[in-house]
């Protein structure tokens, strides 16, 4: 006949189990989250950047449009002034 005694040391070890694993979870889906918001806070930049650079080799409507979509600005004036700045460093 066999005699088995369960403990709770099981239970305490499943417990901290799982909240390890929740920790290192939400850990990972806030260090993502905040690399994907720093990438797309670049990729702005850049492609403001890139629109500005050809915008002062070829003045399309097009290249307007673009710039005045990533800069929130409507006026002409504005973009050119954003451009220069961009252009100049």
């Amino acid at each position: 006949m066999k005699f088995e005694l369960k403990t709770e040391n099981d239970r305490f070890f499943n417990h901290i189990s799982s909240l390890f694993i929740f920790l290192v979870s939400t850990s990972t889906i806030i260090i993502m989250s905040s690399i994907s918001l720093k990438l797309a806070t670049i990729t702005r930049f850049q492609e403001i950047n890139f629109f500005c650079k050809l915008l002062s080799v070829d003045k399309s409507p097009y290249n307007f449009k673009k710039l005045s979509k990533l800069s929130n600005q409507k006026s002409k004036q504005k973009i050119w002034d954003i451009c220069r700045e961009i252009v100049k460093d």
